[in-house]
């Protein structure tokens, strides 16, 4: 399968451009939400749609579409069933009635019928029902949602599943204990059994879009939970996931983490690999490392270049923006409220430079192709006498870490090996000593020096705790670094190679702040979130790059985007040689620089 190709601050491969992720549309708490009008009702429902909110839908839909955007369709995301619904236990149903939705026949039946409005729904401004919309792209049919993680505890539900699963064990020849069964605790039996029951609903999903004419791919679920839920994306026909690094909504709120991920050993694209079998399409929906994490700039390029090098189809930011309803200039600076609950909206993305500053070089890299796919493919093999193996989690299999060095995926009982070379869950015998680097030669990291880079003709960057590295020399571009945290990226802006290009980007950015924001004394706690304007820490470097163009010039682009000062340059021996950084002269206030003839 060939996926469209992908956004939300960098894209896939191929011609296609972008694509937006319509996520929460059936909240509760969103406002407004795709069944906005029928609060108002006495007893209220989620089986009608508001007509205000589906314009809306249609309406967004109709221009991104004018703009060549692709759209990935969610389906269950934070559903809030209502009295009207005609539901079991519905005061005590959480959001989206995880996990009930997986096995009771009345919320089975109330998904079907949400996914015939949204699919049949004929949108006024295209002429097309969105299921004949070639620019809907992607769904998935629940979000973040299993049977492991989410138990069924709530009756009548769990009293249901349990005459499922006494019936399957009876067919299977297994014995159950008696007693209430509790499927918080499961064994590898019970395990087999839950991975079946979200097996079957998918398959039955999926026949049942089929059958009212959905044609594109469709995902299960999208979280790295244990190995019983990826073995149950196996009827679907991508796999998805989500990865956060620390994510932010700790307690208390405002909780600073502190660990940069380039100092990593397991990061999250081993436990995103924990969803991946191989040569399976792959998709991640969700990613982040989020304000105020101090050193979130470090993750947009190495997301792309993982993507890249791994083959996967792309990875979309949460979130672009949670509300439009006030204009916004603070990170961080909007709320939401969920379950009661005010949470600063710290997974804004519009308006963070350590963001969206490097989403540029990430949509090049990632979209053009500028890192190459692995050369060796790698199964880590799962067997099948492994004690309880569908309980696992990506922590038990540290194989996982290989997905910086060749192609990696999950081997499951039973699966083909179709491989170059299959290694066991802990064989890590490729990984020693402190460093990674890819078949390719295009990517490396050190998680003891905390820095990493990438390497290719149109694109390169270091990352990390640059100031501590010394010289760091890449072919034909050598960085030294005073600032301790940085990120910079040099992009051909031409299909030239850099050493050959008229047109590059450089961009330079690390640690960024709200004005005025403060923190408790050990720095992990913002007490006030500051005010704007967001400031950026000049990053101070001084820059050799090689190109065959003595005539090159660097330019300081301003926040309008505008070449307002010219940098004082030196052409010698075929390399250009200039600084960056806080020199007033300059006025260098900036993290971007145009190099054109």
């Amino acid at each position: 399968m060939n996926l469209p190709k992908i956004r939300a601050g960098f894209v896939g491969f191929g011609e296609a451009n972008s694509i937006v992720r319509f996520h929460q549309m059936d909240a509760e708490w969103a406002t407004p939400s795709i069944f906005q009008f029928n609060r108002a009702r006495p007893k209220g429902d989620t089986r009608t749609f508001d007509p205000q909110s589906i314009e809306r839908l249609d309406y967004m839909i109709y221009c991104l579409k004018q703009q060549g955007i692709y759209v990935y369709m969610d389906m269950l995301t934070y559903r809030q069933f209502r009295p009207g619904d005609d539901v079991d236990a519905v005061d005590q149903l959480p959001q989206a009635a995880k996990p009930y939705t997986y096995f009771d026949s009345r919320l089975i039946a109330l998904q079907k019928e949400f996914a015939r409005d949204l699919w049949t729904h004929i949108n006024p401004y295209t002429g097309l029902a969105y299921k004949d919309d070639p620019a809907i792209a992607l769904t998935e049919i629940k979000n973040e949602s299993d049977l492991f993680t989410q138990p069924a505890v709530l009756e009548s539900y769990r009293s249901r599943l349990e005459e499922l699963y006494r019936a399957w064990a009876e067919r299977e020849g297994l014995p159950v204990a008696g007693g209430q069964v509790d499927f918080s605790r499961p064994d590898q039996q019970m395990a087999c059994f839950l991975s079946q029951v979200m097996r079957d609903f998918y398959a039955g999903m999926i026949a049942y879009l089929r059958q009212i004419g959905v044609r594109i791919p469709i995902a299960g679920t999208n979280w790295s939970q244990t190995l019983g839920v990826t073995a149950a994306q196996t009827t679907t026909d991508f796999n998805d996931s989500h990865a956060y690094w620390d994510y932010p909504w700790a307690d208390p709120p405002g909780t600073v983490r502190a660990a940069p991920m380039v100092g990593a050993t397991h990061n999250t694209f081993a436990d995103l690999s924990f969803m991946c079998a191989p040569e399976r399409p792959f998709f991640v929906s969700e990613w982040d490392q989020a304000y105020p994490h101090v050193w979130r700039a470090e993750s947009p390029l190495a997301y792309a270049a993982i993507a890249a090098f791994q083959g996967w189809g792309g990875a979309t930011i949460h979130t672009y923006r949670y509300s439009t309803w006030q204009p916004e200039e603070r990170l961080g600076g909007g709320t939401s409220t969920i379950n009661g609950v005010v949470y600063r909206n710290y997974f804004d993305t519009f308006n963070d430079p350590a963001k969206f500053g490097l989403f540029y070089h990430a949509a090049l890299l990632l979209r053009r192709g500028d890192v190459r796919p692995r050369k060796k493919r790698v199964a880590v093999r799962i067997a099948e006498d492994m004690d309880a193996w569908m309980l696992k989690r990506a922590g038990d299999i540290p194989a996982l870490r290989l997905v910086e060095k060749h192609r990696l995926g999950l081997a499951l009982p039973g699966e083909s090996l179709d491989a170059d070379t299959v290694v066991a869950v802990d064989d890590v015998a490729e990984l020693e000593g402190d460093e990674v680097r890819s078949d390719t030669g295009e990517l490396w990291r050190s998680w003891s020096k905390r820095i990493g880079w990438i390497d290719t003709p149109r694109t390169k960057a270091a990352y990390g705790f640059l100031g501590e590295a010394g010289l760091i020399a890449l072919q034909g571009l050598q960085l030294s670094v005073q600032t301790p945290f940085a990120v910079i990226a040099l992009s051909s802006l031409t299909d030239d190679p850099i050493a050959g290009s008229d047109s590059l980007l450089l961009t330079a950015v690390g640690r960024c702040e709200n004005s005025a924001v403060e923190y408790n004394e050990d720095r992990t706690r913002q007490l006030n979130y500051g005010r704007a304007p967001t400031l950026i820490e000049a990053i101070e470097a001084q820059i050799g790059m090689a190109t065959v163009r003595p005539n090159l010039k660097v330019w300081v682009i301003s926040d309008k985007g505008e070449a307002v000062t010219r940098l004082p340059t030196e052409y010698k021996d075929g390399v250009l040689r200039f600084e960056i950084g806080p020199q007033p002269r300059w006025n260098p206030s900036t993290m971007v620089y145009l190099i054109k003839v």
